[in-house]
């Protein structure tokens, strides 16, 4: 969990320069079309797409956007056929990353991954290579206002959740995959709406970076998660505290 929670630390870097509206959205169609697929075109029969409705309005994408790549996804209009991938790779120390692909055509998105990886000291590695290390769960996070630990515990027992621990300056709550909507909308229902609900790879096991290896693991990251095919980026690095001040400076 401090590996995800060492990422996090450093996404505002990402979403301060995340004016790059345009990707953000072409991800988020992406993630409608294949929900919209892969099950009914009823977020309220359909878990996955409803996630990525509330996503697509969190980041403020018009309704007619929205209607159109659900549309595009259950059989009317063009018709895009993404293909899901995982990909998982080494970086800069030694470090575990996983990547949730979407693309159309799998051997340009293959050796430009592998590019970005070799560009900034990694190796995309086999399928195995480093799954093992991550845990696939439901992430809820809140902020510290919303309670004390006390609170957010007795709390999470109550919406069926597995965990909460306190990640710099927010609540971060897991769950099973599976139970994700019933949590999210329990925690709701006792009035407590989370700043960010997703389904995330959580490393069980983390390394801390040294400064060096900081910066290049940073600079990875961004690299992959600009690309257009990488919906989703998880790591297991934490980063070095001095690094991480020079950045805040």
């Amino acid at each position: 969990m401090a590996g995800h929670s060492a990422w996090k630390n450093i996404k505002h870097r990402k979403e301060k320069e995340d004016a790059k509206r345009g990707k953000v959205f072409t991800k988020l169609i992406r993630e409608l079309t294949v929900a919209a697929r892969a099950g009914l075109p009823d977020p309220n029969s359909n878990p996955r797409l409803r996630l990525a409705i509330d996503n697509a309005r969190a980041a403020n994408m018009p309704r007619d956007t929205m209607e159109r790549a659900i549309k595009r996804g259950s059989g009317q209009g063009d018709d895009a056929n993404y293909e899901e991938i995982v990909y998982e790779g080494i970086g800069p120390g030694g470090s575990a990353i996983m990547l949730e692909i979407m693309t159309d055509n799998r051997n340009r998105t293959a050796s430009e991954i592998r590019k970005i990886f070799s560009k900034h000291n990694g190796n995309l590695g086999e399928s195995g290579s480093v799954a093992w290390n991550f845990n696939r769960k439901g992430l809820l996070t809140f902020p510290l206002s919303a309670g004390s630990e006390e609170k957010m515990m007795d709390l999470s027992l109550e919406c069926g959740a597995e965990d909460v621990i306190l990640a710099g300056e927010e609540w971060q709550v897991t769950c099973d995959p599976g139970d994700f909507a019933a949590v999210r909308d329990a925690f709701v229902k006792k009035g407590l709406e989370p700043k960010s609900a997703t389904l995330a790879r959580i490393p069980a096991n983390t390394i801390k970076l040294d400064a060096h290896d900081s910066e290049i693991a940073m600079n990875l990251m961004d690299a992959l998660e600009d690309h257009d095919d990488v919906q989703n980026a998880f790591a297991n690095f934490e980063l070095d505290e001095g690094f991480l001040k020079s950045q805040d400076g």
